[in-house]
């Protein structure tokens, strides 16, 4: 069985090139000890040389005891560029992506990035890249320009990812307020991301995107925030209150157990929580590699520290991505 990361981000040259020369999203810099940086709203990124190099990626790899990644790119994507600079940079990032895939097909598969400021146009290059570039799903953020998931205007994007059958990776990003979670503290990515991934996964169910599209294949990251610690309140609040009496066509376990989740940031009690609401067939492996916050040396701890049987922990160790991807053992 081969051991498999669905969560960790790679810059394509071309992409970093591109941003260089003309992005209102994102700028980069040299930090105080010398290391390049990305900036985006609210926070940043350390470039490590795995986050470019594939080569170092492979030795990172070979270390680890890791068999393959699902590559994506991370904030700052695209999405807050213009319309038509957003399409142009999702369109030279995928084939920077599927260009790492072609040349290391043993080590990595990779999912796109979408102009989701333009949802028809969204679609049409999630079916590009998966028809013409051979990527395997789609990176999309846990709010789209300040818009939550469950808006209607993205439904194209889901309808294009049911009708091919690939995974849209659902990713943290800073929240539409950034008050009291400014960079000095790096509250954005401690606390703005796991309360945006929470927001994103209970709008997706609440607002009916999931009964809409009953074929959608969603991966929440980071073990969808705080969902599986408060998933019985919004059950609670199902029964309760009338604003959301009669909402979902199935009981809140049925839309909990649909989703998958990946494991970053692979703590010792969100891990196995989510193991109870969900069960071993819907967690994914992940590192959040090679960020300064991610671990691909022990993303694999947790699962294997499970009081579970080795037929589950093969399951979330990369059985359940090799299904979903479509990678032979």
């Amino acid at each position: 069985m081969k051991i498999i990361d669905v969560h960790n981000h790679f810059y394509p040259q071309n992409y970093l090139r591109e941003i260089e020369r003309d992005s209102r999203a994102a700028s980069l810099s040299q930090g105080p000890g010398g290391e390049r940086r990305i900036h985006y709203a609210g926070d940043y990124s350390v470039l490590d040389e795995a986050h470019v190099n594939p080569a170092k990626r492979i030795e990172d790899l070979e270390r680890s005891g890791v068999d393959m990644q699902v590559l994506s790119l991370t904030v700052p994507g695209v999405h807050s560029e213009e319309p038509r600079r957003g399409i142009d940079l999702a369109r030279t990032t995928n084939e920077g992506l599927a260009e790492v895939c072609r040349e290391h097909p043993e080590r990595f598969r990779a999912l796109a990035t979408l102009p989701t400021q333009a949802p028809d146009a969204a679609a049409r290059e999630l079916e590009r890249a998966v028809r013409e570039l051979g990527l395997s799903g789609a990176m999309i953020f846990s709010n789209l320009g300040g818009l939550p998931l469950d808006d209607r205007r993205f439904d194209p994007i889901y309808a294009a990812a049911s009708e091919l059958g690939v995974p849209l990776l659902i990713h943290p990003i800073a929240p539409p307020s950034l008050d009291n979670l400014t960079d000095d503290l790096r509250l954005v990515a401690l606390l703005g991301f796991p309360f945006e991934m929470t927001l994103a996964a209970a709008r997706l169910i609440l607002g009916g995107t999931l009964d809409r599209f009953p074929d959608l294949i969603l991966i929440m990251g980071q073990l969808a925030g705080a969902l599986p610690m408060l998933a019985e309140r919004i059950g609670r609040g199902l029964e309760i209150y009338p604003e959301l009496a009669g909402r979902l066509e199935q009981p809140l376990d049925h839309y909990l157990r649909r989703l998958y989740y990946d494991t970053v940031p692979y703590g010792a009690i969100g891990t196995p929580l989510t193991y109870q609401i969900a069960g071993p067939e819907r967690i994914l492996l992940a590192s959040d590699h090679p960020h300064q916050i991610g671990s691909l040396d022990r993303c694999m701890d947790v699962i294997n520290a499970m009081d579970v049987s080795e037929d589950e922990k093969r399951l979330m160790l990369g059985g359940n991505a090799a299904r979903l991807f479509g990678i032979a053992d």
